[in-house]
């Protein structure tokens, strides 16, 4: 699982966006099938712009039919569904220091092939 930190530099919304346009089309040329994206929590603790703004341009480009899974920190865990499909597919992923964790500042990414 490849990691892209985001919230590194404190960009923008669009500048992350754009970085993560970037980043998505690199991993897919690359082969790379799973993103882990770090986009922070926000200072405050109760949550800040990029975070959900990432999420939402991961969910469009499901959509559009990029990507195949988008796992949220949060529900990044062998408790869910979503967790444990994309587990089942990878299971190098169970040895990830965020599995369980329910992290709010991270999202799971699986690239459509």
């Amino acid at each position: 699982m490849r990691t892209i930190n985001l919230e590194l530099g404190r960009p923008t919304v669009e500048e992350a966006r754009k970085r993560l346009r970037v980043e998505l089309d690199r991993a897919r040329r690359e082969g790379v099938t799973l993103l882990k994206i770090i986009h922070g929590w926000g200072s405050s603790g109760v949550g800040g712009r990029l975070g959900p703004a990432i999420r939402k341009s991961l969910h469009l480009r499901r959509k559009e039919g990029h990507v195949r899974l988008v796992v949220i920190g949060e529900r990044f865990s062998g408790d869910t569904l979503e967790g444990r499909e994309l587990a089942q597919r990878h299971p190098s992923i169970r040895a990830d220091v965020d599995f369980n964790r329910a992290n709010p500042g991270i999202t799971i990414v699986e690239l459509a092939r």
